[in-house]
């Protein structure tokens, strides 16, 4: 890439990151405004029961449909300077497709034992459910189409829109307008469908013309096998996430119902709101790393540590506030914020603060390593943390919630102890180096980016 042409890209990168960072911050503050009026406005029974299907919406369709946006975000990025982008768009929409026909299929077939033991024998949530899945399809592949194109302002609509929409039906149950967990139900299945508007918009525009013209026979075609390790190593990275964050709820119900669902939730709010805002600063942390790695001296390569070094002291900082903040003034902030339906003990609050800065921690040596091209490598301890909190949940050798409540603690701690591992051993050969600009790079920062609408 000639100098011109890297500037450029770096530019556009750095734009993508403000415009990502702000979206991201107002769609994850809007996001716990929803769930704090929910709280308040909905019985305890009744918050349970949308905590569970928000969980199990999310776990589904970010296990099924985000790794399509991955790869048509990549396989855009690739293609945009080709003009030739049709066979990308086509074999994507094919897939998604499918992958969302046997979805519903297989959920119709086992309607019953999920309406009974996920949703309480209630069929108005297990439709919700399914609608929110179909829409996410649509959301997911309008999301791989923006970013592929680089429009990132169209993007942050997406997101904004999605979370606007499931806060307005929480908005009229707050009001009295609506009563119960139908329309908040509703609410949660109709944002997604908010996405088809941006689909038919970008692909009406077109991104600006590139600094350098790209190698057609360099691009390789589109198939399911395409981005080999690294696509692989982002997929098991994602899923192990959704395990971590949003699986606790589902443990708690499967043990105790409903209501102590939304409580345990409402505790890993303590980890949740901080991941979601500290993904703002990971989406525009990756370009930099890679960018001072592909420089290659030795200046860079101090700036590279620095970088890291910097971030974690931050986050140490910020996670021993949270931790003293919550011993101090945690369970009447929880009561405020979520209603007095529960009660929380400051023991589990700092417990959980205490994982939230390893975890922090872990996101930040994890894009230090994904910038090495060694992303087939940090998946490994991803993979390794899941499986500790899936076993310690279903073992439950303590309370259902203390188990969720150590478990992601200990899981974190374990994810970044293993992270820091390979980011300080010896880079050797990358499985896949993430160029500056590239569609690998784009791939990468997208899966920093939670769910938050």
């Amino acid at each position: 890439m000639q100098p011109d042409a890297a500037h450029g890209e770096t530019s556009r990168y750095r734009r993508s990151a403000v415009k990502l960072s702000a979206a991201l911050g107002l769609a994850g503050a809007l996001t716990y405004v929803f769930f704090g009026l929910a709280s308040h406005s909905l019985s305890a029974d009744e918050y349970g029961e949308i905590v569970v299907l928000w969980t199990a919406v999310f776990l589904v369709a970010a296990t099924l449909f985000r790794p399509i946006e991955h790869l048509l975000a990549r396989s855009l990025a690739e293609r945009m300077d080709t003009g030739h982008d049709a066979d990308a768009l086509r074999a994507a929409a094919i897939i998604q497709f499918a992958l969302c026909a046997v979805a519903a299929v297989v959920l119709l077939l086992v309607r019953d034992p999920i309406q009974d033991n996920l949703f309480s024998d209630e069929p108005n949530l297990f439709w919700a459910m399914l609608g929110a899945l179909v829409g996410y399809s649509f959301a997911y592949f309008a999301r791989g189409l923006l970013a592929g194109r680089g429009q990132f302002s169209l993007y942050a609509a997406l997101l904004l829109s999605e979370v606007l929409l499931r806060l307005t039906a929480v908005v009229l149950v707050a009001a009295g307008v609506a009563s119960g967990t139908v329309p908040v139900a509703v609410g949660i299945a109709l944002a997604p469908l908010a996405g088809l508007i941006f689909i038919p918009v970008g692909l009406r525009r077109r991104r600006p013309a590139a600094t350098s013209a790209t190698d057609e026979r360099l691009v390789p075609e589109l198939s399911l096998g395409s981005g080999g390790a690294f696509t692989v190593a982002v997929l098991v990275m994602m899923l192990s996430e959704q395990v971590l964050l949003n699986s606790g709820a589902l443990f708690v119900r499967a043990a105790e119902g409903a209501a102590a669902a939304g409580f345990i939730f409402n505790v890993l709010m303590v980890a949740r709101a901080p991941v979601v805002l500290f993904q703002a600063v990971a989406a525009s942390l990756l370009p930099h790393l890679a960018r001072l790695r592909a420089r290659g001296d030795e200046a860079s390569a101090e700036a590279f540590r620095h970088s890291i070094s910097t971030t974690l002291m931050a986050v140490a900082a910020f996670a021993a506030a949270t931790t003293l903040g919550v011993i101090a003034v945690g369970p009447e902030v929880m009561k405020l914020a979520f209603g007095g339906d529960f009660d929380y003990d400051r023991l589990g609050l700092a417990i959980v603060a205490v994982g939230m800065g390893l975890y922090l921690t872990a996101v930040t040596l994890n894009q230090a390593v994904i910038a090495q091209g060694r992303a087939l490598r940090a998946a490994v301890p991803w993979l390794g943390s899941a499986l500790l909190f899936a076993a310690l949940n279903l073992w439950q050798p303590l309370s259902p919630f203390r188990s969720v409540e150590l478990g992601f603690t200990l899981a974190a701690g374990m994810l970044a102890a293993l992270l820091y591992l390979v980011y300080a051993t010896s880079p050797g050969r990358a499985e896949e180096p993430v160029e500056p600009g590239s569609g690998a790079e784009l791939e990468a920062t997208l899966a920093t980016i939670d769910e938050v609408g």
